[in-house]
């Protein structure tokens, strides 16, 4: 059992990391001072993914993979 808890830590931590250095990532949910005010400034195209953050987040996606903002011609037929 210890083997699986320490393997599952290690993979946890290794992955997390490399999200964090591959991406447009931020860790934080929260921020507080001068973090805040500097994100707040940014546009919300150009600020980084953060956790819960859903609107923000749906909004770069979307922005990155050129979709538009309403329903495709597909999806109305």
């Amino acid at each position: 059992m210890r083997t699986i808890m320490y393997a599952a830590v290690t993979t946890a931590g290794l992955f997390g990391a490399a999200l964090a250095e591959a991406a447009n990532f931020d860790p934080r949910v929260i921020t507080f001072g001068e973090a805040r005010q500097e994100i707040q400034s940014t546009p919300v195209l150009q600020r980084p993914n953060r956790p819960l953050h859903i609107y923000g987040n749906a909004a770069r996606r979307r922005h990155q993979r050129g979709a538009s903002a309403g329903p495709s011609a597909r999806t109305q037929r």
